[in-house]
């Protein structure tokens, strides 16, 4: 049974993102985004590509129009807030290994720290080609993408410290500890953009998508959490197998 919804999963990522990719390319209509607010100071050095400045506020703040005409925003922000789903739900397990103390709560919290380097990959390669494309740089230290980068790093660093440990007690908690910690990274992020002035749009705040552009916008979303449902769900029962084979090969051996 947990096979079947896993391949309907998979199919249904499968279409839903095929739906979005056309959408995007053939029926959103790349139109104006909202206002950004850069600093002045930043603004005389930046690459700002295709925005153009509409005003002044105050002597530091400029305008810009964030155009929408990259398509790679279907994609991108869809798989960055899969990143903080799928984070979240490795903090929790690391938090359910903590007080219950089995270990299936752990293997959860490492395969869901799995999918989540997954995504945090996918979102950084495809935020720098969308810098690229928007401020004609590669790389920008504004506030979301530093703390986004972090949160990238705590990511990485969360395998490297499980492949350091080699008891397996000390390593199950070492590790739900540290998703504990670092997963607070994810909400600053996702956060930051809606308290520091930055570069980067705020997505529903910032005049928001209309019609074809919200919709293609959701059926990407939904696309991308199902996808990330199945990759998880295929770890998972594949360790279940793994432990499943070590139980017979033992049993055998005795």
């Amino acid at each position: 049974m947990r096979l079947v919804w896993i391949r309907a999963a998979i199919v249904g990522a499968v279409v839903l993102t095929t739906v979005a990719f056309l959408l995007a390319f053939f029926v959103a209509a790349p139109a104006p985004f909202g206002e950004v607010r850069i600093p002045a100071a930043q603004v005389s050095g930046a690459q700002l590509g295709p925005n153009q400045p509409v005003g002044v506020e105050g002597d530091n703040m400029v305008f810009l129009r964030w155009d929408m005409g990259q398509k790679i925003f279907y994609f991108h922000v869809p798989v960055a807030e899969a990143s903080f789903l799928v984070f979240l739900f490795a903090a929790v397990y690391g938090g359910l290994f903590l007080a219950k103390r089995d270990r299936k709560w752990d293997t959860r919290s490492r395969i869901a720290m799995e999918v989540t380097l997954f995504f945090v990959l996918l979102t950084m390669v495809t935020g720098v080609i969308w810098t690229k494309w928007a401020w004609g740089v590669w790389w920008q230290w504004e506030p979301r993408l530093t703390t986004y980068f972090i949160m990238t790093l705590l990511v990485v660093a969360y395998f490297v410290l499980r492949n350091s440990v080699e008891d397996e007690e000390r390593r199950a908690t070492y590790a739900a500890v540290f998703a504990i910690v670092a997963f607070i990274d994810a909400p600053i992020s996702f956060l930051i953009t809606r308290v520091l002035p930055s570069t980067h749009p705020v997505v529903f705040k910032s005049g928001g998508l209309d019609g074809w552009q919200l919709a293609t916008f959701i059926i990407a979303q939904l696309g991308m959490l199902l996808f990330g449902f199945a990759v998880y769900e295929l770890r998972l029962h594949e360790e279940r197998l793994g432990e499943r084979l070590e139980v017979l090969k033992n049993s055998l051996g005795g």
